[in-house]
């Protein structure tokens, strides 16, 4: 089938969460002989070194608002005058809207994928005919109102509760209008299946280069922990381990903290090392005898979750952390009270250790975490066959 995949960013550098869920399908769907164009914006500076033939950008565009400096107040005015979300005012343009019209009058698609409820602007100027499906990576309206239960400026309460509302209303019309809804977990399922009953779950692949030999990389720290530290929800996750799980554990242990936007740390503690950006995560998680993910706050797959599962190390999360991931390994340790999160911490750096190959076989770990990998990925790809193949039959497309 032709396929044609609209999204917020071209996700094949695979920079986020979002964009490395959004690759998995892309490639997914590929893997099964469809013919997908992916359109979106590039970042602002990004430049793609090997173009793909199956991607078009739509223009440039700074995506985290952090980074937009005045931008960000444009499209605020914006999302005012359109009456659109503010998350969906940053996206929103004509040269979008003029290629997606010339792409239709061109060339007949067999379905069009709405990737992030952000795009719900578009709808109208899509044919009512052609088939969408919706691809919800979270309920975005619960996010937004989370955030505004949890600031305490009246200025902020109101405008995440209007970003809330107007996402919600956006999420809705897009569930009703879609053909299907595909979500990344049962709760997100769950809720969008009471506005349309055609909607499906799929457990999301670790996306990590899976190791290929059985050799073991040297670990050079007790605990790791990796992020995108400019999101706020995963900011909050990092601080929420600083202040009340670090005061329970041991000051011999060694800690380092990869990812961008937490200069904060640097010095701040004294067997705590800040990496900064790194070139490699799985490397980074690899190296780690345990890899902490203290996340308290967000929706859909925590892929760094699958990534740290895939890496063979052991792991101690937090529920919000293994949302959408059920009959986990045996490496991992789920708390949520900051001590017992410290506790399993200590307790699986024993384990680690016990588990750790000195003759270069794989650990007991990576077996185990591996054979979970390979069996999640296969169960990926199988259900995204089975929900093209009975889509198309229920639509009367061509396979």
């Amino acid at each position: 089938m032709k396929i044609l995949y609209l999204t917020t960013v071209l996700p094949s550098e695979r920079k986020t969460g979002g964009e490395i869920a959004s690759q998995c399908f892309i490639d997914a769907l590929k893997q099964d002989g469809h013919k997908v164009l992916v359109v979106g914006y590039q970042r602002q500076g990004d430049v793609l070194l090997n173009s793909l033939a199956d991607e078009m950008s739509v223009g440039q565009r700074h995506i985290e608002t952090g980074k937009s400096k005045f931008r960000a107040c444009f499209w605020m005015i914006l999302s005012f005058i359109t009456r659109l979300p503010y998350s969906s005012a940053k996206y929103y343009s004509p040269a979008y809207k003029n290629a997606i019209a010339k792409l239709l009058a061109q060339y007949n698609y067999d379905i069009v994928i709405l990737d992030h409820a952000q795009l719900g602007w578009l709808l109208p100027f899509i044919d009512k005919k052609l088939p969408i499906i919706f691809m919800a990576h979270n309920i975005e309206q619960e996010l937004y109102r989370e955030q505004s239960e949890k600031t305490i400026s009246k200025f902020w309460q109101y405008i995440y509760k209007r970003e809330s509302r107007l996402i919600q209303e956006m999420e809705e019309t897009l569930a009703k209008r879609s053909e299907s809804v595909w979500t990344f977990t049962t709760h997100d399922g769950n809720y969008f299946s009471t506005i349309n009953p055609d909607t499906r779950v799929f457990h999301l692949p670790s996306s990590a280069i899976e190791l290929e030999s059985p050799t073991t990389l040297r670990k050079n720290c007790d605990i790791g922990i990796i992020g995108s530290w400019t999101w706020k929800a995963n900011m909050l996750g990092l601080k929420w381990f600083f202040q009340t799980v670090y005061p329970h554990l041991p000051k011999h242990l060694s800690i380092q903290v990869a990812g961008k936007g937490a200069e904060w740390l640097e010095g701040r503690y004294c067997n705590v090392k800040y990496c900064g950006f790194v070139p490699d995560a799985q490397e980074f998680m690899s190296q780690a005898k345990v890899i902490a993910i203290p996340s308290v706050s967000g929706g859909g797959v925590q892929i760094k979750t699958l990534n740290a599962i895939a890496s063979g190390s052991a792991i101690v999360a937090t529920p919000v952390a293994m949302r959408g991931i059920s009959d986990y390994p045996a490496s991992i340790k789920v708390a949520e009270n900051p001590k017992d999160f410290a506790t399993y911490l200590i307790q699986m750096l024993s384990l680690s250790h016990k588990h750790t190959s000195c003759d270069h076989k794989m650990t007991d770990f990576q077996q185990i975490n591996l054979l979970w990998s390979h069996k999640r990925r296969e169960n990926f790809l199988a259900d995204v066959k089975y929900a093209v193949k009975n889509f198309s039959r229920n639509m009367g497309c061509g396979v």
